[in-house]
């Protein structure tokens, strides 16, 4: 008899859970998401990169051994110095990291051409590909890890924009060796290309 009676609370218990699930309160559908916010435009976050990281390019690894952390006004964004490891000069790269309104994340390379370039013409054209000039400006800058610069100072830059996500970017720092009879670096030209979403995954390295 006993045993009857426990079996039918049993049976009760499990009726009255059943039906509360079905009366609850139906689970809310899932926040619209903006597609291109920092947390879904790669596998981590670009604009938390530091030296010691390592991040995959369309299959290229390349390490981060340092960091520029810079700004004008209150203005910020970031240079990273990546390098595939692979004793070439064409492993060493730049990507650049700005998040004023959209996350924007470049690839640099330095422009190797035979044919100098200086800023401060309207357009300039490289192989074919036409730059409009967008911005001209002074900023002081952090250096992080190895970036062969010293650990503060000043660059002038000169950015000039061009079609499809490439872009043209002039730097002279104010206080590095070799300085002319003004203080003044010579200028460093490098090409760049705008890195696709979902194509940079970052595996942190250790630290902070």
């Amino acid at each position: 008899m006993a045993l009857a009676i426990a079996v039918v609370i049993v049976l009760a218990l499990v009726v009255i859970v059943l039906l509360a699930r079905r009366s609850g309160t139906p689970a809310a559908p899932p926040a619209p998401r903006d597609p291109f916010a920092p947390g879904g435009y790669t596998a981590g976050d670009p604009r938390y990169l530091k030296a010691g990281d390592m991040v995959d390019y369309l299959g290229e690894r390349l390490f981060v051994r340092g960091s520029l952390r810079l700004a004008e006004g209150d203005y910020r964004w970031s240079e990273h110095f990546v390098d595939a490891m692979n004793g070439t000069s064409a492993g060493r790269r730049w990507i650049s990291v700005e998040a004023e309104v959209d996350l924007e994340v470049v690839m640099w390379h330095e422009y190797r051409g035979a044919i100098p370039l200086l800023p401060g013409q309207p357009t300039i054209t490289v192989d074919g590909v036409t730059y409009h000039h967008k911005e001209h400006g002074t900023a002081g800058y952090l250096s992080e890890g190895t970036t062969g610069l010293p650990p503060t100072g000043r660059v002038e830059y000169v950015d000039y924009e061009g079609p499809d996500g490439r872009g043209l970017a002039f730097e002279h720092f104010l206080n590095e060796p070799g300085l002319d009879a003004r203080g003044q670096g010579r200028w460093e030209a490098s090409l760049g290309e705008r890195v696709p979403p979902g194509t940079l995954t970052i595996y942190p390295g250790g630290g902070a």
